[in-house]
């Protein structure tokens, strides 16, 4: 039986956000305070490629902060795959935990297909 899941994304795992950052090759994500344009966020701090400011994770609400002025400071597409790339982690983890075996596969449109088989 196949089912159809739609997750929204809350970051709350540091371990999957690094997972994430080695998936799309991006630095190793630091904790710590970071200027966000003009204002300070604390949390873990994930560099994307061509942003001015980094994104930052605050994992006890799952909120992540940015400001990218639109585009101007950094390609939207550039998070949205940093969210992508998370979620496919975290739920990888926690199906993995649960005692199912994963077969990822990417999409022509780029989404992502998590087939899970077995469990407890």
């Amino acid at each position: 039986m196949s089912h159809i899941v739609q997750i929204k994304t809350e970051v709350k795992d540091a371990g999957a956000v690094e997972a994430a950052c080695r998936r799309l090759g991006l630095e190793a994500p630091t904790m710590g305070s970071f200027q966000v344009y003009a204002v300070n966020r604390t949390g873990l701090g994930v560099k994307l490629p061509g942003w001015n400011y980094p994104v930052v994770c605050n994992l006890e609400t799952g909120a992540v902060d940015y400001d990218n002025y639109n585009g101007s400071w950094g390609k939207q597409e550039e998070l949205n795959k940093f969210l992508q790339a998370y979620a496919t982690e975290k739920a990888i983890y926690e199906a993995q935990k649960g005692g199912y075996s994963v077969y990822e596969e990417l999409l022509d449109d780029g989404s992502i297909r998590l087939n899970l088989t077995g469990g407890f």
